[in-house]
């Protein structure tokens, strides 16, 4: 092996093996964070059951930051960006900035409000069908079951905007199962609520008939 040889095969492996290092670096940091982020995530929509606002809103915010590092750890570096778990962090995100702001605000954001990836923020939309029928089931148990019809009318339009995405799960990513998931919730939801609302008026016509 000639001395040039030698020489251009070094120069060739130190450049890729600096490549490689840099872009595992990268990796294990975003790994971490998204770890992060869907653990604050997960917290957040907790505190948002219990009445905590103030504590969901400062760890969605906090998960908010970590992605915004991880897009600057991986912006030289889009195949590992796509590589799955960013995905999943964005749709937890999605998941506790929806449901925050359905239950103390009464609004429904956009994904550019979330500003995460279109799929990533639909996703993470169907999963707020399911916190959305949890919340009706502690009204009902609370005794405020009249309360849960609004959120009720809000799983019906995110089921209906969901439908809306009928593409191959090539494109959605699995959003069809979300979408049919969605549905049955909406269907057991509807159920529950209409069954609480019937009973709560019997109770009071007979506490009237008592009285």
């Amino acid at each position: 092996m000639s001395r040039d040889y030698m020489h251009t095969y070094k120069e060739l492996t130190e450049g890729m093996l600096a490549s490689f290092e840099a872009k595992d670096r990268a990796r294990e940091e975003a790994l971490k964070l998204s770890r992060e982020m869907v653990r604050n995530c997960s917290i957040a929509i907790r505190c948002v059951h219990r009445k905590d606002f103030d504590k969901a809103l400062r760890l969605v915010n906090e998960a908010y930051l970590s992605l915004q590092e991880i897009r600057k750890l991986l912006r030289d570096h889009q195949d590992v960006r796509y590589a799955g778990f960013v995905d999943d962090a964005e749709q937890e995100l999605a998941e506790a900035r929806c449901i925050y702001s359905l239950i103390s605000r009464h609004e429904i954001l956009t994904h550019e409000d979330v500003d995460v990836d279109p799929v990533n923020y639909l996703v993470g939309l169907g999963d707020t069908t399911g916190e959305l029928r949890r919340h009706i089931l502690d009204l009902i148990r609370t005794g405020m079951p009249e309360k849960g019809e609004y959120f009720l009318e809000m799983m019906e339009e995110i089921y209906y905007l969901l439908m809306l995405f009928d593409y191959p799960d090539a494109i959605t990513r699995g959003l069809r199962r979300k979408s049919d998931l969605a549905r049955s919730m909406l269907e057991r939801t509807r159920g529950d609520l209409t069954n609480a609302i019937e009973m709560d008026k019997v109770a009071n016509a007979m506490r009237s008939f008592i009285k």
